[in-house]
């Protein structure tokens, strides 16, 4: 009896930190994110983009995908930041020469090669370095 209520106890302290650590995940990926923005502003969104290197696209955890090209990085947020981490790589499935929002766009697991989710864009929004930042 004793082994069983230590085992759910550890079951529920388990459970109850979960979010909490989720949470905290997110709380790193967002600021992560402000600095990667840090000295930049947000333009028009828009739902396709010209890449001329998919090798400059990269996942932002929690946050979604990131293009850099010259002064500017684009960010496309998903719409569920908790799928989407440090490990996985983005497989896309590309229907014109530039990168859309409609793009079917698959992860799989960096470590070990299986299928990790599907990511769902919003729209690309161009983050670009301002004047005063620039050195």
């Amino acid at each position: 009896m004793m082994k069983t209520l230590g085992i759910s106890a550890a079951v529920a302290a388990v459970a109850l930190a979960t979010p909490a650590l989720a949470q905290d995940r997110e709380t790193r990926a967002e600021t992560a994110f402000a600095e990667l923005v840090e000295g930049r502003t947000a333009g028009e969104p828009t739902n396709c983009i010209s890449t001329f290197s998919s090798n400059d696209l990269r996942v932002e955890e929690y946050v979604g995908l990131v293009y850099e090209r010259g002064d500017t990085i684009w960010v496309a947020r998903t719409t569920n930041p908790r799928n989407l981490d440090r490990w996985d790589v983005p497989v896309i499935q590309r229907y014109s020469s530039r990168l859309c929002t409609n793009d079917v766009t698959r992860t799989i697991d960096r470590s070990s090669g299986m299928f990790s989710g599907v990511l769902f864009l919003d729209d690309f929004v161009p983050y670009t370095l301002d004047e005063d930042a620039e050195g």
